[in-house]
């Protein structure tokens, strides 16, 4: 009798416990949660509430505290913080998916033939394409522009390098954007045939300068390109992008769309250094929403390797007497940094060879005086003198990298460089020991944008065929860790994202992206290309695949 009378009580006492539970949105259960904290903060399950963490733990510490409106069991798969990428092109992205693609062609004879059988009966009025290298060629020369004259006789053609720093055009597509008889461009190069007439090649400022005549694409069209770029990243496990140079209406473009649920991804905008820009950003304050931060401006200060206009000290070992080229006076730069410090921006600068590092270091210091949290950043910096190494930390200034660019470049860089330079380039582990951190991107499209291999780049420091056999100066490898930190915390750092997302923590934004391995655990490196990106979550919300309504 006595245990009877105890039932009521006992019921009483479950139900309190049920309804004690605090609702939440989501509870993801079942889970290895790799927090990357910095501190090694594993957990089970998570709660969510408002598109923010509220607590992660134990599963029957969680599923007894919380009850979620929606619980996802993932079944033992691996969590991460949703993925960042420290330095890339989103809009540059997204619009050449309409261009024809010419990554990996071997010859110039198959970029002529792709564009002929995508091109021959098109409409559009001008001819566009990205990715060529001739360093992958079969005759690894830049090529003329004579088979794009017979081709597209009346159609302007451009034809962007992979990395963007050189384009190959037509005599149409010079004449339409009147650089046919131009002598020369500032910060550029205009490769010429025996008789001085224009080859068709043009480099950095001179390739620049004939991009910019082209007509811009129409907000609506940009607007479908970016839906569609987004889907592309969101299924690789990407939450946020950074877009390396924009003009302040196309930065509004993207905060309208985040406004209207248009686009989910998040966005690091870094505005183009124009006297427009600095003018809006500087009266506006630049954006800082949840979705997107446009609190940095993107300068150049040299070209690229491939195309030999990165600067360096010291001559190209294949262009005696050919240092590269510098793309602004320093006077004039240094004084753009002082007017940006003056509105509290920071400054992110593309410095690839090692006399651009050692100018932009110095302009550095001389405006940040010291230790500072400004988070100033030089991007690229893949050839840096040994002397100039503690000049990042001494002045706080990050070094962003991009690792498939070292397993890119491997091919031809020692012949660009010779043998001594090439070892202290691609230094990733000497440029993390500097302020302890390192954030990672690919800077696509002129890379991929899969994490996967950024990932396998930095820890292997091979391709995808294992190539080569010992790796690419493997003393500068980063660990496994340190690599997810490089596309997670350490990126949002360097952005000045670390209070809102980057690592999974009570009170940060839930972006999180659920995977089938253990990216820390592989056996092989190689094994992270067969990772399947399962779900990607971006404030709570799964974003890849899109939840349909039945």
């Amino acid at each position: 009798m006595s245990a009877l009378r105890h039932l009521p009580v006992v019921a009483l006492l479950l139900v309190g416990c049920h309804w004690a539970k605090e609702p939440v949105d989501l509870v993801i259960r079942n889970a290895h949660i790799v927090c990357l904290d910095g501190a090694g903060t594993q957990a089970q399950a998570m709660a969510i509430h408002e598109g923010q963490i509220v607590a992660l733990g134990k599963e029957h510490e969680i599923l007894n505290a919380y009850r979620g409106e929606t619980v996802e069991d993932v079944q033992g798969a691996t969590v991460y913080p949703g993925l960042i990428d420290a330095h890339s092109h989103l809009l540059g992205y997204a619009l050449n998916l309409a261009h024809t693609d010419l990554v990996g062609t071997t010859s110039w004879e198959e970029v002529v033939d792709k564009l002929q059988d995508e091109h021959a009966n098109s409409s559009m009025p001008w001819v566009r394409g990205r990715g060529w290298d001739q360093n992958d060629w079969s005759v690894p020369e830049f090529a003329d522009r004579e088979a794009l004259d017979e081709l597209f006789p009346n159609r302007p053609v451009a034809l962007q390098r992979i990395d963007g720093h050189a384009v190959i055009v037509n005599r149409h597509a010079l004449e339409l954007t009147r650089l046919w008889k131009a002598k020369s461009l500032p910060g550029g190069e205009i490769l010429r045939r025996p008789d001085g007439t224009p080859t068709g090649v043009l480099i950095d400022g001179a390739a620049d300068s004939l991009l910019t005549r082209i007509p811009e694409p129409s907000a609506i069209d940009k607007t479908e390109a970016l839906r569609i770029a987004a889907k592309n990243l969101l299924a690789c496990g990407l939450t946020t992008v950074t877009d390396a140079g924009l003009d302040v209406d196309d930065i509004a473009l993207l905060d309208s769309l985040h406004k209207t649920g248009d686009l989910k991804l998040r966005v690091v905008a870094m505005a183009n250094p124009t006297e427009p820009n600095f003018q809006a950003m500087s009266e506006r304050g630049g954006w800082d929403t949840p979705r997107l931060k446009a609190q940095s401006f993107k300068f150049y200060m040299d070209g690229a390797l491939g195309s030999r206009g990165a600067a360096l000290l010291e001559p190209y070992d294949d262009r005696p007497g050919h240092r590269g080229l510098l793309l602004q006076s320093l006077e004039e730069y240094e004084a753009q940094l002082r007017r940006i410090h003056a509105d509290g921006f920071q400054a992110a600068t593309h410095a690839i060879g090692d006399s651009a590092a050692r100018l932009v270091l110095g302009a550095y210091e001389r405006v940040l005086g010291g230790p500072n949290d400004h988070r100033w950043r030089v991007e690229h910096a893949q050839v840096i003198h040994p002397d100039d190494l503690n000049r990042f930390r001494r002045s706080s200034i990050i070094p962003s990298v991009q690792p498939t660019h070292a397993t890119s470049d491997m091919y031809w860089a020692g012949v660009r460089l010779g043998r001594g330079r090439i070892r202290r380039a691609y230094a990733y582990a000497d440029l993390r020991d500097q302020l302890g951190m390192i954030p990672l991107g690919t800077d696509f499209p002129v890379e991929d944008v899969d994490p996967r291999k950024t990932f396998l780049a930095a820890v292997a420091r091979q391709d995808a065929a294992r190539y080569p056999e010992e790796g690419f100066h493997m003393d500068q490898a980063l660990t496994p860790r340190e690599a997810m930190l490089g596309m997670t915390l350490w990126a949002s750092l360097a952005s000045r994202m670390d209070t809102l997302t980057g690592s999974l923590e009570v009170g940060k934004r839930a972006d999180l992206v659920v995977t089938n391995r253990d990216w820390l655990k592989l056996s092989d490196p190689h094994d992270v290309l067969n990772a399947q990106i399962l779900k990607t979550f971006i404030d709570g919300e799964q974003v890849h695949p899109p939840v349909t309504s039945d």
